[in-house]
């Protein structure tokens, strides 16, 4: 099976390396802190083969060309953002394959924090690593995309199988916790999980990964197509103005 590191990294990443044991292979995701995952790979024995880029932004593609420069890895990133992202060895759209050893990853598009913004889904290791796409409670905020993109991202990402665990790049849970509350305060899945991130974090200790599971029954952006969660923001029928509505309370909250 594959194996996945987390660490902490910058003042809020994480950091992610995802090996397979049995290639010996080993891929970045994202790269916010070369030295960090230098030191990561050193510590674990792990030889860093690949990096997957979710999105161009520093905190995600700022470390490519000096882990590149260390280790002779191959660098993948979006296509739609290859004026944006440095030293990237093959460019990937929506639907395309990439792989580690014998364990495929698909792309998926999941534009509107950036507009060409991927994710890499491991169906066969139930996992996801959705970048600044979607957040533990929340989700990014739009720089780059229209309402109508993010919505279709998040609708796009909430047909991934129930159980797949979601890998997002912060820790960024128990600020999402107290807007997913105020958004939709009479939701008892959401009080519960809130003051479960209430408690890691009080601890220390990471909200993330989460699943797509529980994310479906507290995350008010992935729930904007409920009825009652559409008639609270006065948008009766329209998920996606009902999604814009947070998204803009969310940025001022």
């Amino acid at each position: 099976m594959l194996e996945v590191h987390q660490f902490a990294c910058l003042s809020d990443n994480y950091g992610y390396l995802l090996h397979d044991p049995a290639s010996g292979e080993t891929a970045c995701i994202d790269t916010p802190d070369a030295e960090a995952y230098l030191r990561e790979a050193g510590h674990k024995g792990w030889q860093i083969t690949q990096i997957w880029n979710t999105h161009w932004h520093p905190d995600h593609a700022g470390g490519n060309a000096a882990i590149k420069a260390a280790t002779g890895c191959t660098v993948i990133a979006s296509a739609a953002e290859a004026e944006r992202t440095a030293a990237v060895d093959r460019f990937v759209a929506p639907g395309e394959i990439v792989a580690l050893g014998d364990f495929e990853a698909l792309v998926i598009d999941v534009g509107g924090h950036t507009m060409g913004h991927i994710a890499y889904h491991l169906p066969e290791a139930c996992l996801a690593f959705v970048g600044d796409s979607l957040f533990a409670l929340g989700c990014g905020r739009m720089f780059e995309g229209t309402a109508e993109q993010f919505w279709a991202t998040l609708a796009r990402l909430k047909t991934l199988p129930a159980e797949t665990l979601l890998y997002c790049a912060h820790e960024y849970t128990a600020s999402n916790a107290r807007f997913a509350v105020h958004a939709d305060p009479d939701n008892a899945e959401l009080a519960a999980y809130a003051a479960r991130v209430a408690a890691l974090r009080s601890e220390g200790k990471p909200t993330v990964p989460t699943t797509l599971a529980r994310e479906l029954k507290a995350n008010p952006f992935l729930r904007a197509d409920d009825p009652d969660l559409q008639a609270r923001w006065g948008h009766p029928g329209n998920a996606v103005a009902t999604f814009a509505a947070m998204r803009a309370a969310k940025d001022s909250f």
